[in-house]
């Protein structure tokens, strides 16, 4: 019997839910797709309180992909200082950030073009 592939609907939804597990906040869904010039299909960005906590939500982030739909990351980055720490699946790239990083780098507005949809926090 041959798996059936994990769409990326499947990929956000498992996110989001890590994300809101962990207490991440301020999740926002950029859908990328109409952009041009763009390497991925979706951001997937939220806010945690302190460097462990962004720590924690990404390990629970790659964890439950793994667990749950087999899908381990390309790449992560920025882990260890936990300030903005990346996780890129390629078609939907994960920022994990505190909030004075995500304030200073502003990707919502940097990617103002995108299509967005704000998660309410729990």
């Amino acid at each position: 019997m041959t798996e059936k592939p994990v769409s990326t609907g499947d990929i956000l939804t498992e996110i989001i839910s890590a994300m809101r597990e962990k207490k991440g906040f301020d999740i926002v869904v950029m859908d990328l797709r109409h952009l041009n010039n763009v390497a991925t299909s979706y951001f997937v960005i939220c806010s945690g309180n302190s460097d462990r906590q962004t720590q924690a939500i990404a390990d629970y982030i790659t964890d439950q992909l793994k667990k749950e739909l087999h899908e381990r990351p390309l790449r992560t980055e920025g882990y260890r200082s936990g300030q903005w720490i990346l996780i890129d699946y390629f078609d939907v790239v994960v920022h994990v950030f505190l909030p004075r990083h995500r304030d200073y780098f502003n990707l919502e507005e940097l990617w103002g073009d995108a299509e967005f949809t704000r998660i309410e926090n729990e």
